[in-house]
Formats: C-alpha cells, sequence, structure tokens
C-alpha cells in the first residue's frame, strides 16, 4: 500500500468514527453559519483537528489545505494534503446520514492519493494514480452507459452561487428530457465515488471548491471515467465547475449544456 494512503485511511477512519458517534449524540452537535447557507459544526472542526494530528506525526513537513483552516504552510511545498473533513455537514446538522471524510494528496500539482470515507455505511472508497480505485478493497468500475438514456445522473444545486440559478434549471431541463432520473445526495464528494462505483452515470456541479473533489476526481479517473469543465477542459481545477461521467456519457452532457452556458461559466 502507498505509504500516504495508509495515513490518508487512518486519518479518515479517525474522523469517521468521531463523526458517527457525534450523529448519535445531536445535542452535541453546535452549528453556525460562515457564509451565505453556508453552515460548519464544533464536528467538521474537531475531525479536521484529527486528521491534520494523524498526518503531522508521519509528515511533519507536509503542507495541508483544509476547508475549515485553509492553508497550513509546511517546510515541504510540493506536497499537499487537501482535505474536507465532513463533506455534506448540511445533511449532518439535519441527521439525514449522507456525508463523508474527503482526502487528497497532491505532488507537485497532481493528486496522486484519494480517499473518501462514508461513516454511515462504512464505506472506504480509495485511490492511487495510476493503480485504479478500490471500494472496501474491491476493484471499482465505472458505468458502461452508451449514451443518457436511461442514465441516472447526480448534481449539486449552486446554493452558494444563486445568481446560476436559472441557468443551472435550464441545464438540468436539457439534461433530464434524455436521462432516466436525477440524484442531489447533499456530498460532492461521494457523489464522484459514487460515479467511481457505477452508481451514478455521470455528475455535474457549479463552483465547487478543491477540497470537495480534490480527492473524487481521482477515484473517478481512476475507474475509467472522464472529469473535465463545462467547456471538455481542463479548468475545473480553477472555476470548480466540473463534469464527470465515462466518455460516452460527458460527450452527451457537454452537447446538451452547450447552448445553456453563460460567460462566466464557459471560463
Amino acid at each position: 500500500m502507498h505509504p500516504m494512503l495508509n495515513i490518508a485511511v487512518r486519518a479518515a477512519r479517525k474522523a469517521g468514527n468521531l463523526i458517527a458517534k457525534s450523529y448519535e449524540t445531536p445535542d452535541a452537535v453546535e452549528a453556525s453559519q460562515k457564509g451565505s447557507n453556508d453552515f460548519v459544526t464544533n464536528i467538521d472542526k474537531e475531525a479536521e483537528r484529527l486528521i491534520i494530528e494523524v498526518i503531522r506525526k508521519s509528515y511533519p513537513k507536509h503542507t495541508i489545505i483544509t476547508e475549515e483552516a485553509g492553508e497550513l504552510a509546511g517546510e515541504d511545498q510540493d506536497v499537499q494534503w487537501v482535505i474536507d473533513p465532513l463533506d455534506g455537514t448540511t445533511n449532518f446538522i439535519k441527521r439525514l446520514p449522507h456525508f463523508s471524510v474527503s482526502i487528497a494528496v497532491r505532488i507537485k500539482g497532481r493528486t496522486e492519493v484519494a480517499v473518501v470515507y462514508d461513516p454511515m455505511r462504512n464505506e472506504l472508497f480509495s485511490a492511487v494514480r495510476g493503480q485504479g480505485a478500490q471500494l472496501n478493497g474491491y476493484r471499482l468500475r465505472g458505468s458502461n452507459a452508451r449514451d443518457l438514456d436511461g442514465t441516472v445522473l447526480a448534481t449539486g444545486f449552486p446554493f452558494k452561487q444563486k445568481q446560476y440559478a436559472a441557468t443551472y434549471i435550464n441545464i438540468i431541463g436539457k439534461l433530464f428530457t434524455q436521462c432516466a432520473d436525477f440524484r442531489r445526495t447533499g456530498s460532492a464528494a461521494l457523489d464522484l465515488a459514487y460515479v467511481a462505483s457505477g452508481r451514478v452515470d455521470g455528475f455535474f456541479e457549479i463552483g465547487l471548491k478543491p477540497w470537495d473533489f480534490a480527492a473524487g476526481e481521482l477515484l473517478a479517473r481512476e475507474s475509467g471515467s472522464l472529469v473535465c469543465d463545462f467547456t471538455g477542459g481542463h479548468n475545473y481545477l480553477l472555476t470548480g465547475n466540473i463534469i464527470a461521467g465515462n466518455p460516452r456519457v460527458v460527450k452527451s452532457m457537454l452537447a446538451l449544456m452547450r447552448d445553456e452556458l453563460s460567460e462566466a461559466l464557459k471560463r
């Protein structure tokens, strides 16, 4: 096993155990709003602290980028751990049992290791660049859909960027005429893990942050899926506008979305 994957798994499980335990005791959860429709809890922060502790013990010089604490620069800038301690905080607050811990390791700008852990189902998705993706040790393959007919697509509403509401609804409308159905689960990291495992055939979302998709992107790629921005390029690392699925599904999604995109979403 890749040594950094080993540490990522250990950190994800430790954080996941805390989150699962806290789910059982809702009175101990303190939530606050950090932005428009954007919530954080004491559990996000505590889970993040546990993850950082595990990483620092083995790799004290690495840089860590987290959703809550921002960038914790280390002596070694070439290795970055990109962490979302609780992806799906709103679900967690509402006691809807669908959320995950997401940890990715980027070395010189390339994601090499990924872990997405669902503590409620004890499902651990993992990937190492060039070695495929796994779920609890079993090899993953993405969907083999030939086009959008009969597919189930996952998405997330742009709830932090409602200026895109009309465009987004138009895109959904276009896609819905061709696909079978949609899922909107509330955790982008798990959506991408589900693309990797073929549970959904494709995924798109507007304006994600790096910690939302860094791990899920590698899972999807390593399962044979394509990940790109809304014009088929690689700018999603900057914009967070992301599409994932097998190449045929992505091609069909891009073709249908093209005419609906505003200039801002073409970047």
